[in-house]
């Protein structure tokens, strides 16, 4: 039998309603594998390429035959939204074959939990701190709501992976294996994966099933780019220099469904609000929403209903909020105001634009100050400009950073004992060490390592010793389980909410004080009134602009291909037909400023220049891990590196004899290098949320293992003649 052939009739029947002509490949080759094996499903494909469709026909088929006394699939998703929007174009389906979804998370009432309580059945749609309090707080219930579990699908896996989030997960979903002795089939989604064999591995994790992932002709939709570059006055928002900038960003978004992604909130608010303004000088109508972490859930949920169901023109500011798959109907258009992070982050942005006519279309849009020619040339180069096009160039190679799961993951393994602790109640040590290291997500980590992360818990009060040698949680683990934080393994720092009267419009991670004005939501508001108590600030709208910024995050990290494809840009004579005049102007200019310095000959990878008598320019183009080791492997031969730029491009080491400096770096492209010969920092900095729950052993470990790679660096070293 075909694979539509083996569907339910009421799926063969919605095929025939919705006249799909045949089966995607994609949901042809999941179908098979769903059918005819027991192995785990990773479906990677572009985005719109009916992922979704693929990994549910087939199991809403397999459910309806089963008809299990308990949750038949676990969907689990990275965002709250996501879950909200997910579902919409199998409703149907799945309420013909009376399959209920269940949503669970904080915005849902208890009562659709209770439901789902008393008779689980059908689909529960999850995020992993959700889950972890399940855990927690109902572990009684674990059994019944899945004893007959068949399918975990984790949508977004690649937003998992290689994170203190997929850890977490990982770690959950192996709990939930071992409390109901059964071990579901396990489906990832994901439109950027640059590492398939890695993502297996890490959805195969304690199933004891391998893992198929169909190999699909169909390539991604073509792409229309553009890259486009201004000069303006970054100390003043207010000055000329702004007006073609905006002008710029009206104009590309002018009549279109698009969506402005900006890499911090405050971007996001700036530029949304001039927009607003804009249009109204021009009479037009205000088109423009906003969407990030610290918009009210209501108002991004509204945003997010606008852009599905509009068909008329809409612009929302962003950050990566909007990145992940959510529904936004037919984009027609995703503009970047700076670079993206990484080519995955570009490719699932780009992705989201082009669903309806097969062209995805994005534009990149640059400012800076014009920096005068006395100024250094490595400070005149915009390294983030220059890194966008290799990205672009990284992503027209079909490249996408690899994954890495990480070995030694101490303050999750801190987080999960605690949780362990908290459902299983007073547990004898060497039973506590048997279940926690017994997890195929700790593999790595031994018994003298539990044991010390074991005793520094006593010591910080976090775990107690019972008069019967049982462990239980202490007065400090107490504090800190017993509040709803806990269940995330990501920083969530103080919020302040802000409320118009009595509606809330989002929430700030700083008091601003009464009287100043900043941007929330597009809009311009004067801080009327703070309750400390109650982390509350009251606002009145007042219109106008605001030049009040607040905090934003910071992204580190970066991979070694990148670097060298940064270089390559800017030492080549290629040119790129995406970038504007002004654009291939600014990298005219940049190769200029190369080739005057003669500081990057094009044979070598490794640059070397002088900045003054005793300052010299390192350039290795190394990613962050490779770079870091660099770092203290010169500070081990005695070099003193003074300074490094903040987008992982360059050293500068402090040096009299130029030539010791090109000794140096041969004896550590060709030498023998352990890691106890590198002059590591005496405090090494906390990882994670809970890395302050971990003794100093275990984070130098730990860190030793996220941050240092000896074997990339030498590999990856230059060594022309002028090393």
């Amino acid at each position: 039998m075909s694979a539509s052939e083996r569907l339910t009739p009421f799926i063969q029947e919605y095929i025939y309603r919705n006249k799909w002509h045949e089966l995607r490949e994609v949901q042809v080759a999941a179908c098979d594998i769903i059918f005819n094996s027991d192995n785990n499903l990773l479906i990677s494909t572009p985005t719109a390429s009916g992922k979704t469709e693929a990994a549910f026909l087939p199991i809403i088929t397999d459910l309806y035959n089963k008809r299990g006394s308990s949750i038949g699939v676990l969907y689990i998703a990275p965002l709250k939204a996501l879950i909200n929007d997910q579902f919409v174009r199998i409703e149907e389906l799945l309420e013909e074959a009376d399959i209920p979804v269940t949503k669970w998370h904080g915005d849902v009432d208890q009562h659709a939990k209770n439901k789902a309580l008393k008779n689980p059945r059908g689909v529960l749609q999850i995020t992993p701190e959700s889950l972890e309090a399940m855990l927690m707080l109902r572990k009684q219930n674990i059994i019944t709501l899945f004893k007959d579990l068949s399918y975990v699908i984790i949508d977004e896996i690649h937003n998992f992976i290689g994170t203190d989030r997929g850890v977490q997960l990982s770690s959950i979903l192996e709990r939930i294996q071992n409390l109901t002795g059964n071990i579901p089939r396990r489906v990832g989604l994901s439109a950027t994966l640059g590492d398939i064999s890695a993502a297996e591995e890490w959805l195969n994790n304690a199933t004891n099933r391998t893992c198929s992932t169909p190999i699909i002709s169909a390539g991604r939709r073509k792409a229309h780019i553009m890259v486009n570059h201004f000069y303006t006055n970054p100390k003043d928002l207010d000055d000329e220099s702004w007006v073609p900038y905006y002008d710029f960003l009206y104009s590309v978004t002018n009549g279109r469904k698009c969506i402005i992604f900006s890499n911090s909130r405050s971007e996001v608010e700036i530029n949304i609000n001039r927009l607003k303004l804009l249009a109204g000088s021009k009479n037009e109508s205000d088109v423009f929403h906003v969407h990030h972490g610290s918009i009210s859930a209501d108002i991004r949920e509204y945003t997010e209903e606008q852009m599905r169901n509009s068909r008329s023109p809409l612009v929302t500011g962003a950050t990566v909020t909007l990145e992940l798959g959510i529904d936004l109907g037919d984009l027609e258009r995703i503009v970047q105001t700076g670079s993206p992070h990484t080519v995955s982050s570009l490719a699932q942005r780009l992705g989201r634009s082009g669903r309806r006519n097969g062209m995805a279309q994005m534009c990149f849009v640059f400012c800076e100050e014009e920096q005068k020619k006395s100024v250094p040339f490595f400070k005149r180069i915009n390294w983030q400009f220059v890194k966008c096009i290799a990205l672009i160039e990284l992503y027209r190679e079909n490249w996408i950073e690899p994954l890495r799961i990480e070995r030694y993951p101490y303050n999750i393994l801190f987080h999960q004992t605690m949780s362990v602790l908290y459902s299983n109640g007073d547990t004898v040590p060497a039973a506590l060490a048997q279940k926690m290291l017994g997890e195929q997500t700790f593999r790595h980590i031994d018994q003298d390592d539990f044991r010390l992360l074991l005793q520094y818990m006593i010591e910080t009060g976090m775990v107690e010793k019972t008069r019967e040698g049982k462990l239980t949680i202490g007065k400090n683990g107490e504090k800190l389980t017993n509040i709803y934080e806990f269940y995330a393994v990501f920083d969530s720092p103080v919020e302040f909410s802000v409320y118009d009267e009595t509606m809330e419009i989002g929430t700030l991670y700083e008091l601003i004080p009464v009287g100043e004005r900043f941007v929330l939501s597009g809009k311009t508001w004067e801080v009327i009134e703070i309750d400390a108590q109650r982390k509350i600030i009251f606002v009145t709208f007042v219109g106008g602009k605001s030049t009040v910024t607040w905090i934003g995050t910071v992204y580190g990290g970066i991979y070694t291909k990148v670097l060298q494809k940064m270089r390559e840009v800017i030492v080549s004579d290629c040119e790129y037909g995406y970038l504007s005049p002004e654009a291939a102007l600014r990298l005219a200019d940049i190769r200029d400023m190369i080739h005057q310095t003669g500081a990057f000959p094009a044979a070598h990878q490794t640059d070397v220049f002088k900045i003054s008598p005793n300052r010299y320019g390192i350039m290795p183009w190394l990613g962050t891990r490779a770079l870091n080791t660099l770092r203290l492997s010169l500070e081990a031969k005695g070099i003193e590196i003074v300074d490094s730029d903040p987008d992982w491009v360059m050293l500068v080491a402090a040096v009299d004899d130029n030539a010791m400096l090109y000794d140096t770096l041969r004896e550590i492209k060709t030498g023998i290098i352990e890691v106890e010969d590198l002059p590591l920092p005496g405090e090494i900095p906390l990882i994670g949320k809970y890395g302050e729950c971990v003794p100093q052993a275990l984070v130098r470990k730990q860190y030793i293992d996220r941050y240092i790679d000896i074997d990339e660096m030498q590999r990856e070293l230059g060594v022309g003649s002028i090393i």
